[in-house]
């Protein structure tokens, strides 16, 4: 008679021998000051690692004051706002995926790396798409942005207002949204890493979608980021004909959830509650104190960096604040650096996409005094180590003077 057994002489698949993460992770924490994700407040923390019944009363209570917050940081009215089980890419992918199809005729304003992953994305759904490509470390101009309208006919323009991989930021954003508007279009913005840094009024402004992440300006974790939906973009969504390809990131099945208190997916609930307390920790600080402290940081480092003798990437009438990008000396690569300054000082800053800088963050928790001063000083050590002349006592000076409205 056959038997059953739990246990095998030989395993095809044998159990592996791994470190647990005391042993991998740094014995000092890295401090985050790259492009993201960013450091997280205490309350942050805590809320993530809390479980809850993702369909009871609790969470209908926190899925309501999650909208609430989310509609004063987006600054519209609109009832559809939703989050997204996934990073900022996800909710930027549910707000294609769910506006355009086969044969919508898209207009994407192409100056980076994300502006083009959005034009790729409406590609996927079978779109018509067209770019407007702009040259590096500038913006198109309005007459530019016009006269693509006047010849492409879309019915969606997308754009990014921060540009992270190369630190440029689209400053005629509200005009961008009015000619698109004029014309019958609908505007969709990529504000994953300048919501909640710098103003952006989704009504006000006219624009229909706008999409960001947790891990940047709002300091939360990444993997669940938020969308919201203008009336219009939601008469869209809701007439279509064919149905969504993404059944996950169909914004009619998500309204189930975060409209009607029933079942969509079992939503990520520990990233929620962390969400929750990271918009809430915005709405105590309100959103112009926000604003004020973000620009003070963000131009204290610049002038840090400039003090020291490295260049700043972008010109300084389209250079996002949120982001700041510096050239790399001669003769190093962007991986020199990022390495040194890591193994070194135990600060972080990222790369870019094949562009010959580094780039340090200025994103909610990354924009504090002594983060920054630990950062300029790590930058100007890990200069120094490496043979580059810089002046680190001036960047030092410089940034000093920054912070205290000296600038």
């Amino acid at each position: 008679m056959p038997t059953s057994s739990f246990t095998s002489a030989s395993s095809a698949v044998p159990c592996p021998v791994v470190e647990s993460l005391d042993a991998i992770l740094p014995e000092e924490p890295l401090l985050m000051m790259g492009a993201g994700p960013v450091p997280i407040p205490a309350a942050v923390a805590k809320a993530n690692a809390i479980v809850i019944n993702h369909l009871g009363g609790t969470m209908v209570k926190v899925i309501g004051q999650v909208k609430s917050m989310a509609r004063y940081v987006f600054q519209t009215n609109s009832k559809w706002v939703l989050g997204v089980a996934g990073p900022g890419s996800a909710a930027m992918e549910m707000a294609i995926s769910n506006l355009a199809w086969e044969g919508t005729r898209v207009l994407s304003i192409k100056n980076g790396f994300f502006s083009e992953r959005m034009a790729e994305m409406g590609r996927r759904v079978g779109a018509r798409v067209s770019t407007l490509d702009v040259a590096d470390r500038a913006v198109a101009s309005l007459e530019e942005i016009a006269e693509a309208i006047r010849r492409e006919r879309p019915e969606i323009v997308t754009v990014v207002q921060g540009e992270t991989s190369n630190t440029v930021w689209n400053y005629h954003l509200k005009e961008i949204a009015e000619l698109a508007k004029a014309a019958g279009a609908l505007v969709i913005v990529d504000a994953v890493c300048t919501l909640s840094t710098m103003p952006l009024e989704m009504d006000a402004w006219g624009i229909d979608a706008v999409i960001t992440g947790g891990q940047k300006g709002l300091s939360s974790i990444p993997g669940v980021s938020l969308i919201a939906f203008s009336d219009a973009a939601w008469e869209r969504v809701k007439r279509r004909t064919a149905p969504n390809a993404h059944w996950c990131l169909d914004a009619s099945l998500a309204e189930n959830f975060w409209h009607n208190a029933g079942y969509h997916y079992t939503a990520p609930v520990s990233g929620v509650l962390a969400l929750h307390e990271a918009l809430r920790l915005v709405c105590a600080e309100t959103l112009e104190k926000r604003f004020a402290r973000h620009l003070k940081c963000s131009l204290a480092l610049q002038d840090g960096v400039a003090a020291m003798g490295l260049r700043l990437y972008t010109p300084e009438a389209c250079r996002l604040n949120s982001v700041v990008g510096i050239e790399v000396p001669d003769g190093f690569s962007p991986a020199d650096v990022c390495s040194h300054i890591s193994r070194m000082h135990q600060v972080e800053i990222s790369g870019s996409f094949g562009l010959p800088i580094v780039r340090v963050g200025q994103m909610g928790e990354q924009c504090r005094e002594h983060n920054l001063f630990r950062t300029v000083h790590a930058l100007g050590r890990t200069m120094v180590d490496l043979g580059v002349k810089v002046d680190l006592p001036a960047g030092v000076a410089a940034l000093e003077r920054g912070l205290s409205g000296g600038r």
